[in-house]
């Protein structure tokens, strides 16, 4: 059932606020919501609708900035629904709000790795107010961070030409954000099977999120994938992901690298943060070093990224286009510290393709 949004308030234009489609099966919950939206300055209901196909058939004839999308709802659930919803949204975010999307819940991780851009927490109908009103209106508010200006330079090669060249390298470290586990499924899905290089990822996520990440990690990769612990050591063909209470950073030994956990303040307020980690890849592994930067929020990973690049190392960063939010990559390719902007899956191709002809 579709339901069509108040009149706005007088004096204050739709035109210049973010539209917003808010899919969820309770009438209770979509109005309390849609209240919600409406008393923000830069938020404006495009509509309210209970199910997927509802949702569905909305996107196909009207464009909007976000959709608002429950998990538990009859019919065809929000996780089955999510890629299509994603196809025929011309670009618009979808932010999971669902009682199911807790910290660590296996929904959660598999909203953002089908592409959802965040996930929220609905607390119960008698909570739909007050500090809920204010998250939902931060989190709306992120996504929709403007961009970063792009450079002319280093974009990504039109289709059926060949991707850019590289230096070898000995290791791949990846930070990522928002809309970095869409990203990453990506990427990695690109790797072929005999890839051997080990592969270090920071990924801004609660430390109750990990272990289901790195299992999920290791399905769409088809290799091993863990949690970082203090002194372990990297194997070939191996992943190892950040725990979400420490930063992690590589150090070089003669049998291979060891990964050394700091819970210090960080340049970016992160924990994790990639910046710690790409600064100590370029201080282990120098020009051997290939740094990878996927869509996110802020600036996490410039500081490391350019001293990737003074070691020799090089920086490959998701491009505008691709990226959930570009503020992460879009802060390196915006200082020039890009040797390579592409989307994921070239970003894994370009990867593949460099060891592929040692």
């Amino acid at each position: 059932m579709l339901s069509l949004p108040s009149a706005p308030e007088p004096g204050r234009s739709d035109q210049s606020r973010a539209r917003v489609l808010i899919v969820d099966d309770s009438v209770v919950a979509r109005a309390a919501i849609g209240r919600m939206i409406e008393a923000t300055p830069r938020f404006t209901v495009a509509g309210s609708v209970s199910d997927a196909r509802s949702a569905l058939a909305f996107l196909r004839d009207e464009r909007v900035d976000i959709v608002l999308l429950d998990i538990a709802m009859p019919g065809t659930d929000g996780l089955t629904a999510l890629p299509e919803l994603l196809r025929v949204a011309r670009g618009a975010k979808v932010l999971i709000v669902s009682s199911t999307a807790s910290e660590g819940a296996a929904a959660t991780i598999q909203a953002l790795a089908l592409g959802a851009a965040d996930t929220m927490v609905k607390p119960g109908v008698g909570s739909l107010a007050g500090k809920f009103a204010d998250l939902l209106e931060e989190r709306m508010s992120r996504l929709m961070e403007a961009p970063v200006s792009v450079p002319v330079a280093n974009i990504a090669p039109p289709p059926g030409e060949a991707l850019p060249s590289i230096p070898d390298f000995d290791i791949v470290a990846i930070g990522a954000s928002t809309g970095g586990i869409h990203a990453l499924s990506a990427l990695l899905r690109a790797l072929p099977t005999q890839f051997d290089v080990p592969i270090v990822i920071t990924q801004h996520l609660p430390a109750s999120f990990m272990p289901y990440f790195a299992a999920q990690l290791a399905i769409l990769a088809g290799r091993p994938c863990d949690v970082a612990t203090d002194l372990m050591r990297l194997r070939s063909s191996s992943i190892v992901v950040a725990p979400g209470d420490a930063h992690m950073r590589i150090s070089r030994m003669s049998n291979g690298g060891v990964i050394r956990l700091s819970d210090e303040r960080s340049h970016s307020g992160c924990m994790p943060s990639v910046d710690p980690m790409f600064a100590s890849v370029a201080d282990s592994y120098g020009s051997r070093a290939l740094c990878v930067v996927l869509s996110g929020m802020g600036r996490d990973g410039s500081i490391g990224a350019r001293a990737v690049l003074s070691a020799g190392g090089s920086v490959v960063v998701q491009d505008r286009g691709s990226s959930v939010v570009w503020g992460m990559p879009g802060s390196v390719a915006d200082a020039g510290q890009a040797t390579a902007i592409l989307p994921p899956d070239a970003i894994g191709r370009l990867i593949a393709q460099r060891r592929a002809r040692r």
